[in-house]
């Protein structure tokens, strides 16, 4: 499979899976509105994708709202087998992804040390 039409099921998984989000968890405690679905990397067989989400919280409401991700993985691939046309629909695996923060904290020192005015 090319690189190209890869990285465009990624983009589409991206898409419909942080779509869903606010469907698939209207019930939970976890507010869907604090998490990102940051990435998908789906294998080139298209089996497996790995989907990468930022939870805005502390480290207890991250693995929270992972698990409640986890535990709507079956309704996350019905979604995925509705919206997507593929000939394989990949079994979805959720990670956390800390970029946001990493990103947040280096924009942070950055702001701090143009303020001091050491930039």
């Amino acid at each position: 499979m090319s690189v190209n039409r890869l990285e465009r099921v990624n983009a589409l998984l991206k898409r419909v899976i942080g779509e869903a989000v606010f469907r698939v968890m209207q019930t939970d405690d976890v507010s869907p509105g604090l998490i990102t679905v940051t990435g998908v990397t789906c294998g080139k067989d298209l089996r497996n994708a790995t989907v990468r989400v930022s939870v805005f919280g502390d480290e207890a409401l991250q693995k929270r709202a992972l698990g409640h991700l986890v535990h709507h993985e079956r309704e996350f691939q019905q979604v995925v087998n509705r919206e997507v046309r593929l000939k394989f629909t990949p079994q979805l695996r959720f990670v956390l992804d800390h970029s946001l923060e990493k990103g947040d904290e280096t924009l942070a020192i950055i702001n701090q040390l143009e303020a001091n005015g050491q930039a």
